[in-house]
């Protein structure tokens, strides 16, 4: 397993649609495992490949007591609602906004062993469902940004609340 270099803007690989996965084998599994040990190490939420700059439609969820999430060729099938939530991004370090996202998410994908699942997310876990596939489809969280007064830098601190998760 490995820890992997998390890639910012302007990163050309982020602003890509990732390719969808054919075959998961072998380098596939180790690129997960990859991705998950990275997420961990940043203290993320969430990490899709492309932040680590792989254009591969693969995304891995981990939040706060929950299990680790695979998600290959994921695709949202449903959203309901909308609130206002203050997002932050591995990918675009020191910067936080305020965007709106669904409450409810659903969506479809294969699991690690291929099978396919379908999820729904409420909350933090709708979020970061949407947010993981926007990086799939080449968008980072500033491009919903509605106003430059809803965006701001932030010091690193110490300790996140959960409405501060980076993702």
């Amino acid at each position: 397993m490995a820890v992997l270099r998390i890639r910012t803007l302007p990163d050309p690989v982020l602003r890509q649609k990732a390719k969808k996965v054919a075959n998961i084998d072998g380098s596939i599994q180790k690129l997960i495992d990859d991705m998950i040990d990275t997420m961990r190490a940043v203290h993320g939420v969430g990490l899709a490949a492309p932040q680590i700059g792989m254009s591969l439609r693969i995304a891995v969820i981990e939040i706060p007591e929950g299990q680790v999430i695979t998600l290959i060729n994921p695709k949202i099938i449903k959203r309901q609602g909308e609130r206002v939530v203050e997002e932050g991004c591995l990918s675009v370090p020191g910067y936080y906004g305020e965007i709106k996202r669904s409450k409810v998410v659903k969506v479809k994908a294969q699991d690690r062993r291929g099978k396919e699942i379908r999820l729904e997310g409420e909350e933090l876990l709708a979020q970061v469902l949407e947010h993981e596939t926007d990086h799939l489809n080449g968008s980072v969280f500033v491009d919903h940004i509605e106003s430059q007064d809803k965006l701001w830098k932030v010091t690193p601190q110490g300790n996140q609340t959960l409405e501060h998760q980076i993702i």
